[in-house]
Parts: C-alpha cells; sequence; structure tokens
C-alpha cells in the first residue's frame, strides 16, 4: 500500500475486536424487479467470504435493511421526498428481506433503519458495545449513501472503521470513487477484502 504523508490516508487499523456490517444488501437493492435495483452481484460475493470468516471467528455480524411502515412514511417523509423509489421497501412487499445468498443466521440482527446511517434511530451502538468492539468493517450499499453516513457515523461513536472497497457498491461508479476517497481520507480504511479476511485470520 502506498504511503501518504501530507497528513491523511493514515491506517487507524483492526482494533482488537471488529464487528461487520452488512449494510441494505436487501431484495429492493439486489431485485431486478425493483426500481431501486443496484448491480451488486461482485458485492454479495465478497460478503459472502466476509461472513464467513467472521462466523469462523466468532465475532460480531449484524445487518440492516430498510422498511417503511405508516409510522415509518412519516417519521422519514423528508427523505422519501428526495427519493421517492425508497417506497418500494414498504414494510411486508419481501423487498426488505436480506439477499437470500448472503441470509442471516441465527441470532444475527437485522437492524431496520428509515434513514441512510445503522446507527440513527437503532440499537445498533448498544449492540456494539455489548459485543466489546472496538473497530467496525462496514460492507453493502450504496457507497455514496448509507456506506459513507455509516462509517462516519461509527467514527462519531468511537469504533475504527474499515471499508473493503469490493465489498460495497453504487449505481453512480464515479460516486463510489469519490466516497471512498473520502472515506480512506477522513473517516477509515478503505482496503480490500482480502485485506480483512487476513486480520481476521491473523488477529492482533
Amino acid at each position: 500500500m502506498t504511503m501518504h504523508h501530507e497528513g491523511f490516508h493514515g491506517r487507524a487499523g483492526f482494533g482488537r475486536r471488529p464487528a461487520l456490517v452488512v449494510v441494505d444488501v436487501n431484495r429492493g437493492f439486489t431485485d431486478p424487479a425493483s426500481p431501486l435495483v443496484c448491480e451488486l452481484d461482485g458485492v454479495v460475493a465478497a460478503i459472502s467470504q466476509l461472513l464467513a470468516a467472521f462466523r469462523a471467528a466468532k465475532l460480531p455480524v449484524a445487518y440492516t435493511t430498510v422498511a417503511y411502515d405508516e409510522a415509518g412514511k412519516r417519521a422519514a417523509e423528508a427523505f422519501i421526498e428526495k427519493i421517492p423509489a425508497l417506497l418500494t421497501l414498504e414494510a411486508g412487499s419481501g423487498f426488505e428481506e436480506i439477499d437470500p445468498r448472503i441470509a442471516p443466521a441465527p441470532g444475527e440482527p437485522v437492524l431496520t433503519k428509515l434513514w441512510a446511517s445503522a446507527f440513527h434511530g437503532t440499537p445498533f451502538d448498544s449492540f456494539l458495545t455489548a459485543n466489546g468492539c472496538d473497530s467496525l468493517v462496514v460492507t453493502g450499499a450504496s457507497t455514496s449513501g448509507c456506506i459513507r453516513a455509516t462509517a462516519v457515523d461509527a467514527l462519531q461513536h468511537g469504533y475504527r472503521v474499515l471499508v473493503p472497497r469490493d465489498a460495497v457498491g453504487d449505481r453512480n461508479r464515479a460516486a463510489h470513487e469519490a466516497n471512498l476517497y473520502d472515506i480512506d481520507t477522513k473517516y477509515g480504511d478503505v482496503v480490500t477484502t482480502a485485506d480483512v479476511l487476513a486480520g481476521i485470520e491473523a488477529p492482533p
């Protein structure tokens, strides 16, 4: 990895106990029938490898999804006005279900959120605290939206952040690259899935 000397792109690293979060890889984003569909097959394959490694190492795993019931629609009205296609993710529609290729294992929470960050309005921070986590590997979609928001919030909650670039995706390639650049500069370490797998298999 090239070294940067301008005071940015420092490496925070893994910490002692990382958790894995799979952000919004629900059928609303992977099913061709959904207006929100995004090309995520490579991302799903990378996440599948990470899930296997975290489960084998007995490290915490959590998922998020977005689902709007009537109260949620009212609460998130401004977000839905901005992106009306979010209404595809109606509670009970099936689109809020996690992609079956990377289905949660028993005991792995699926946190329903209404906004971009996995932390906002969910018990995610409590879950990480209860599990003694000091770092977070953020995967899923989309890089410019929920991944960036989750990475920023994770840092602001005191966690080291790692984002494996091949395990996150976005509809817009330029937005994907720009947001990975920003995350790596300011909020966390942008790495590869292979880097994370190596770190899990050879803990600090």
